[in-house]
């Protein structure tokens, strides 16, 4: 099998996956009795991506595989494809996320004593539901509270492969740096800031009791398909 048809096959498999596809998953679509030549995967990928160079998509590798999706230069023109209306959150549900991310594992407690105001509820099992975080254990401490870390899911919308390909928090100047695309709640109170360290005592108890009310609002209707149309889609993705 020459080197041309393993490209096509494997271009082939990416654009039809509605997943992002890891090279073992790639290597499967062969049989046993004519695999892919040791290597043919991988110069696959690297050729796919050197192709891209001058187009409208990308080849990327994530947290679970790899995916073409839309270059950020052209999305805001692809995005009107879509005209589901767009999810938007709280600047309580992304400081949540954002503690998860970078303090994992937590717990819910802990979150709360950061950000010195009870969590809703409704942001925790949104959350969870969008398969951005999960359980990962208990504290060993008195009522054995869960320990929340983030998914492959998580990493895979924000396109990373890695945790460490988070932003540093030093560089982390306001919270919606972490996705400019998740656009915040219309009523945001007015004197809410973050500095550098994620969740600074900074933020006010009384700004953030509004914002987790107002979380609980904006989570109540469904979440509409963001990987197509606020955060670098995927061409073949349609994750929820």
């Amino acid at each position: 099998m020459d080197q041309t048809l393993v490209t096509r096959i494997v271009e082939a498999a990416l654009l039809a996956a509605s997943q992002p596809l890891s090279v073992v998953q790639l290597a499967a679509l062969f049989p046993l009795d004519e695999p892919a030549p040791e290597g043919s995967i991988d110069a696959a990928l690297q050729a796919l991506q050197d192709a891209c160079a001058e187009r409208g998509v990308e080849l990327l590798e994530v947290a679970s595989g790899w995916r073409f999706q839309v270059k950020a230069d052209v999305h805001p023109w692809v995005a009107r494809l879509w005209t589901e209306r767009q999810t938007r959150y709280t600047r309580a549900t992304l400081e949540t996320l954002a503690l998860i991310a970078y303090r994992q594992p937590i717990t819910r407690g802990e979150i709360e004593q950061v950000r010195g105001v009870a969590v809703n509820s409704s942001i925790i099992k949104a959350l969870e539901e969008r398969e951005w975080i999960r359980v990962v254990g208990h504290r060993d401490v008195p009522g054995k509270p869960e320990l929340l870390a983030t998914t492959r899911t998580f990493l895979d919308y924000f396109g990373l492969k890695r945790l460490d390909e988070l932003p540093p928090l030093s560089e982390l100047r306001d919270i919606g740096e972490l996705e400019p695309q998740l656009p915040f709640a219309p009523a945001v109170p007015a004197g809410v800031e973050i500095g550098s360290e994620m969740g600074s005592e900074n933020i006010s108890a009384r700004d953030n009791e509004t914002n987790d009310t107002n979380g609980e609002e904006m989570f109540s209707d469904p979440i509409s398909d963001h990987h197509r149309d606020d955060a670098n889609p995927a061409s073949s993705e349609q994750n929820p």
